[in-house]
Order: C-alpha cells, then structure tokens, then sequence
C-alpha cells in the first residue's frame, strides 16, 4: 500500500502542539537558546549582505571585493532563501517572517529563464536581465529550488510552489545522459555549460529526492520512476566500497573520489522517502548504515569542520529526516554540537557573521548555512518530516 505524507498543515499543528507540551523545560530552553541564534544569523545575514535596491537579491561576499558582481549566484540565493524558509517554521515565532519568504520568492525568480539548452525553462546561475546577464544552468542549483518548494507545500500546502517544483523537475529529467556509448550511461550531468561533462552524485540524488517528494505530493508514477532511475543509476557508479558517496564520473570514466559531506546526507533523506513509499524496509536500513558510516567517517580527525559549512546544512538536515522515523538522537546531538562550536570557533561577536578557514570574509552562502541549521534546531522533532 502506498502511503502518502502530503502534510496537513491542521494535523501538524497538533503535532507540534502535543511534542511542545511534552517537552521537558531543559528541552524547551535549548531550542530556545537555538530559535535565538537562528535570528542573530539571519539577523546579520540581512544587513551585510541583502541589498536595499528593490531587487530582493543579496551580494556574493561581505565585505565585497572590487572584483565582485552586483549579486550572488543563485546557489548562494537558494541557500539564502532556504534559510529563511526554515526560519519561518520555528514554532510562535516563525509567523514573524512570512514576509521574508515572499520577498525571497521574488528574488528566487530573478533567475528564472524561459529558455535553456533542452529547450525548457529552469533559474540560470546568475540573474537575468536587468540584474545581469543570466547565466548557464546547473541542475543540482535547480534541484536544491525545487526542494525548497516541495518542503514549502509541505508546509503550508503552497500549490503554486508545488507547480514549480514539477516544472524544475521536468528540467532535471532533460538533463539525463541519454547517450549508451558513454561510459556509465545515464545519470543527470552537473550543468547545461559545455564546459562540463560530468554526472555526479549532487545532480542526481537531489534529483530523486525531489522526485519522491513530488510522487508523495501527487501520486504520478513519473515521478517514482524517474526518481528510482537516478537513484540506482548513483548507486551503480557513485557508491564507495566505504559505503559513502564519491563525487562524479566524467565522460572519460574517471571518477572524482572526494566524499562531500552533501553528497552522503541526500542519499539518507533518498532511502527514508522510499522506505516511506514502498514500506521496505532495505531502504531504511540503507538509510541508517549511510549516516552510520558518514558519523563514522566525518568524526575522525575532526573531519566535519573540513567540509563547507553548506555542504553540512544539508547533510545534517537530512539526518533529522531519519529521525523523523528512527528516533535516533545521536543526528540532532551531533548537528547541535556542530553548530556550538562553529559559534564559539568562527563567529566574529561584533558582526554576527562566521568566518572560516581563517578568511577575513564571510560569504552568504556560509551565513545562510549556519542559519538554516540553528533555525532547524529550533524546531519540535514533529517538524523533522518536511526535511531533505
């Protein structure tokens, strides 16, 4: 029997509602300490980096260089515009910043171009005219939009978000490597560019996630199907002997063997929505013996702190989709003590911004990481279903 999570947005009140009462004080205080946290990032985020030319979009860097463009690329505006998507959940206070998701929404479609090199319509890299000149279209960046307005209808039942997030999977579809002479046929390539030939775990799990969630949302099997292509097309030829994810295989069938932080936290997030749909339970231990060996391999030698605060957002956020079934605390413990450190280590008080790596410079997509995952802390473990 297929079960469905199309949120009821009543029914998840009361969720929150009863895990809210349920909540021991101690409980209720950190989640507090995060939910204010949450707003200082974001906070800082705003007045460094959002700029104040009814454009709705924000710059790259801060402070900027006199090399940078007018605007950031889009996957530093996704991330900017996920962070203030899960600001907008912290329970009570969230309500606050409805206004913010609007205008976040309306500087997302400052990207969005009608036309592409598969002859459909998806954001380009860079803002379109007359922000800028647009420019190549890579799926993972419309991938991580896409999942952005699924997780948007799941919590508010937004159909209009839903609509866009079928259009950007139809682009995702038209990126699949269709040509059997290649080595490792199939998968989703990175990017339209010609510059670039690869097909990575990035472009191809988000893809499938995406494309379970849409499935939940509407029950076409496209949407299963599709997803179940890009799934075991990455687990063909993108799954380590370590039991991780490596990055991507090219046309000449080199495979680029880092292991993002990313790139495992998806395929955990992958394996729950199917065991959600198909009722296997293989997909949920799949899903549990991922974060196991991520928790295992990013724990050693501090190599967490390694991988780009964004990169951990997502991975973490992933994790707590787990949760969501398995009830592991051990993914919440872990993010929590990521993001104290990260605020004790690399946060400069006078500013609110984070500096890594020893740079002078904070980059927004780096501001907005760190929001997203205090704003999630915040959150009653209810709200964990509508993570990717």
């Amino acid at each position: 029997m297929v079960r469905k999570v199309i949120v009821s947005t009543f029914l998840l009140a009361m969720s929150v509602a009863l895990v809210s009462m349920t909540a021991t004080p101690a409980q209720a205080k950190s989640r507090k300490e995060n939910e204010n946290r949450a707003i200082a990032s974001y906070q800082a985020m705003q007045k460094y980096f959002y700029k104040q030319d009814g454009s709705y979009l924000y710059a790259e860097q801060y402070p900027s260089a006199s090399s940078d463009n007018a605007y950031s690329y889009e996957w530093p505006f996704s991330q900017a515009h996920i962070a203030t998507i899960d600001l907008s959940y912290i329970p009570g206070t969230g309500q606050n910043y409805q206004g913010d998701v609007v205008d976040r929404s309306q500087g997302q479609e400052r990207y969005w171009n009608t036309t592409g090199t598969t002859g459909l319509p998806g954001y380009d890299s860079y803002p379109r005219p007359p922000y800028g000149n647009g420019g190549d279209k890579f799926y993972d960046d419309n991938e991580w939009v896409g999942l952005a307005k699924v997780q948007l209808y799941a919590m508010n039942g937004d159909t209009s978000a839903l609509e866009r997030a079928k259009q950007i999977f139809d682009l995702v579809v038209s990126g699949w490597d269709t040509d059997s002479s290649h080595p490792a046929a199939g998968g989703v390539f990175w990017t339209q560019a010609t510059w670039s030939n690869d097909r990575n775990t990035v472009s191809n799990m988000p893809g499938a996630e995406l494309g379970l969630r849409l499935y939940q949302a509407t029950g076409n099997q496209y949407y299963l199907d599709w997803a179940r292509k890009m799934y075991d097309w990455t687990n063909a030829h993108l799954l380590a002997p370590n039991g991780l994810y490596w990055d991507h295989i090219d046309l000449a069938g080199n495979i680029e063997k880092t292991q993002w932080s990313y790139n495992q936290g998806v395929p955990v997030g992958v394996n729950v929505l199917f065991y959600q749909i198909t009722g296997d339970v293989t997909y949920l231990h799949r899903a549990k013996d991922i974060a196991n060996a991520a928790l295992a391999y990013y724990g050693t030698d501090n190599r967490l702190y390694g991988q780009p605060a964004f990169f951990n957002s997502i991975f973490f956020k992933n994790l707590l989709l787990l949760q969501s079934i398995n009830h592991d605390k051990r993914y919440t413990e872990t993010m929590q003590a990521y993001a104290d450190k990260v605020w004790d280590t690399y946060r400069d008080p006078a500013t609110g911004l984070f500096h890594f790596n020893g740079s002078q410079s904070t980059q927004v997509i780096e501001q907005a990481a760190i929001t997203q995952i205090y704003a999630v802390l915040a959150w009653t473990p209810a709200q964990y279903r509508v993570l990717y």
